[in-house]
């Protein structure tokens, strides 16, 4: 699945423009960054509700396909900018992370 299918799947908009093209191959929730630091993934789809530089920065180590950013929470452009130049796509959706997880799931997105 492409980032942009997934974005169909959880009714996301794609906040910055960038590699919607990227393939998912697992998905992961969490918000804890130092705990997806070490749990993260190469094409990860990776759900938070936070927000800031530093997100971008863990998706970007470990070369994650997105950033899905739950419940309509803002993101400021700086950060979508810096997504955009890492070519990490970040979607926005109205759906919490629970229904986003069980949409990815029931898709056949595995787990990391």
């Amino acid at each position: 699945m492409t980032v942009n299918e997934l974005a169909k799947l959880i009714d996301a908009r794609l906040l910055n423009g960038a590699a919607g093209e990227n393939e998912v191959k697992c998905g992961y929730a969490c918000d804890l960054l130092s705990w997806v630091m070490a749990h993260g993934s190469d094409g990860m789809a990776w759900i938070t509700v936070q927000t800031h530089m530093n997100v971008i920065a863990v998706a970007s180590l470990h070369e994650m396909s997105c950033v899905i950013i739950p419940e309509g929470i803002a993101v400021e452009q700086e950060v979508l900018d810096k997504a955009a130049e890492e070519g990490i796509a970040v979607l926005g959706t109205q759906l919490d992370a629970y229904r986003i997880c069980g949409k990815m799931a029931e898709a056949g997105v595995g787990a990391a």
